[in-house]
């Protein structure tokens, strides 16, 4: 069995968590989505049976009674906060999974102790009780039922045991699938790690995100048509055939070639020369220009 936290796959944002895409834009990292996670659907199962068996079973002014509920509400609860959480935190969402965990193991404390303090047995993981539950949840994975949100359809899948009339059926159940739990969040948390390790926590996504951003800007500024004073890359620049200065690729502001580009003296405004770009001779554009430069050599 293996759980498939599809918050976590790069899916849209859900909002509700209901499984629904939503309208909102996508954000830098999915959150919700935790109706499809199966470690939440047994979970809830989990919930819903514990509140059943301490109605029927276990003295209601007891605080046993109030304990195994509220460990039970608080394994369910803290995966829902958690996936919700992956948006702006991963450590957050790693420390709430990990407290639906620890609940979990509380809850499955206190149904050994309701089968030890009654003499009554407890299924070992071999026995053919055990494996009949397990079964249930094998055959749950195979067939891919993730689009079933409404937890009347898990409750059906267990019915068998968790309407039982023994306690000792329905406690064992539930120890059942307090260990698939377990076993999904611990692999649950095992790719909360992984993915913290290798892409980092928010903060870091954010920080990467921007400077990305930024190099995307400068890039896009880099490549504007306006290019006076700058040499251009793709050709070889020239020298001034009036003072032998390298020329660069400038822009005409204003007249008749307003727009458009020539090579002008990088000694601009001692040297006036100029050449057309396409110009394969080493002429200047005039021979006022030349003399500007000659006249003002010492």
């Amino acid at each position: 069995m293996s759980d498939k936290p599809t918050d976590r796959s790069g899916g849209p944002d859900r909002s509700d968590g209901s499984g629904r895409t939503g309208n909102r834009p996508r954000r830098l990292r999915p959150s919700g989505g935790y109706r499809e996670l199966r470690s939440f659907q047994v979970a809830t199962v989990i919930y819903d049976a514990t509140v059943s068996f301490c109605d029927r079973f276990v003295d209601k002014r007891s605080r046993t009674h109030d304990q195994m509920v509220q460990a039970a509400r608080s394994g369910r609860q803290n995966i829902a906060e958690g996936s919700r959480a992956a948006a702006t935190s991963s450590q957050t969402e790693l420390r709430l999974v990990n407290v639906a965990r620890a609940s979990l193991d509380e809850l499955l404390l206190d149904y050994e102790d309701y089968l030890r303090q009654r003499s009554k047995r407890q299924w070992d993981k071999n026995d053919p009780e055990a494996r009949e539950v397990r079964a249930v949840g094998a055959r749950r994975d195979r067939t891919d039922q993730s689009d079933q949100t409404e937890p009347s359809d898990h409750w059906k899948a267990y019915s068998r045991w968790l309407d039982a009339a023994d306690p000792a059926v329905v406690a064992n159940a539930v120890l059942c699938l307090i260990h698939q739990a377990n076993y999904l969040l611990d692999q649950q948390i095992a790719g909360l790690e992984r993915d913290f390790i290798h892409e980092g926590g928010y903060s870091e996504q954010l920080a990467a995100s921007r400077l990305e951003e930024r190099r995307k800007q400068r890039a896009g500024q880099s490549d504007r048509t306006d290019r006076t004073d700058q040499t251009d890359p793709a050709e070889k620049a020239p020298t001034c055939a009036a003072c032998g200065k390298l020329m660069v690729l400038r822009t005409a502001r204003k007249g008749g070639r307003a727009g458009s580009q020539f090579w002008g003296c990088s000694g601009y405004p001692d040297c006036t020369g100029t050449r057309a770009v396409n110009s394969s001779d080493g002429s200047v554009g005039s021979d006022r220009s030349v003399r500007s430069a000659r006249t003002k050599r010492p």
